[in-house]
C-alpha cells in the first residue's frame, strides 16, 4: 500500500524534528520512523491547516482493519496517558496518524511487528493553540 500524502504544521514539524533527532542514539528505530514521516510531509503554516488534518493535540476516531472504531488524542511523550486515550507521537500508531485527513487509510507496523491498517474516520482539532 502506498503511503498517503500528509500535512504537518510548521511549529509541530520543527518540534518533532528536534524530538526525533534527540532520540537517534537511544531509540534509533523510533526516531527513524518519525523522521521518515516528517521528511515526506508537506509543511504549512498553522493557519493553513485543515480542521480535518491530524496534528499534535488532535483527537481522532479511526477504524482498524478489524472494523473496530477507536479514539485517541495525539500528544508529545510527556503527556501520554493510555488510560485517557492520550497516545504518544512516538508510538507506531501515533506516528502513523500524523498529518492524515479524515478518510485516509494508512498501513503501519505495530510494536509487535504485525502489519496493520487504519482509516481515519474523524478529526477534532486541538482544544487550544497552546498545544504542548
Amino acid at each position: 500500500m502506498r503511503k498517503p500524502g500528509i500535512v504537518v504544521n510548521k511549529s509541530d514539524h520543527a518540534r518533532l524534528l528536534q524530538l526525533a533527532n534527540g532520540l537517534l542514539d537511544r531509540k534509533p528505530d523510533m526516531a527513524e520512523e518519525l523522521l521518515s514521516e516528517l521528511e515526506r510531509a508537506r509543511v504549512v503554516e498553522r493557519g493553513e491547516m485543515l480542521q480535518t488534518t491530524v496534528q499534535m493535540g488532535s483527537t481522532i476516531e479511526y477504524q482498524n482493519q478489524d472494523g473496530q472504531i477507536r479514539t485517541l488524542t495525539l500528544v508529545y511523550p510527556a503527556d501520554a496517558d493510555i488510560a485517557q486515550g492520550k497516545v504518544s507521537i512516538l508510538t507506531p500508531v501515533g506516528t502513523a496518524v500524523l498529518g492524515l485527513r479524515a478518510g485516509q487509510t494508512m498501513e503501519w507496523v505495530a510494536a509487535d511487528g504485525r502489519s496493520s491498517t487504519l482509516t481515519v474516520v474523524s478529526v477534532q482539532a486541538p482544544q487550544t493553540d497552546a498545544v504542548q
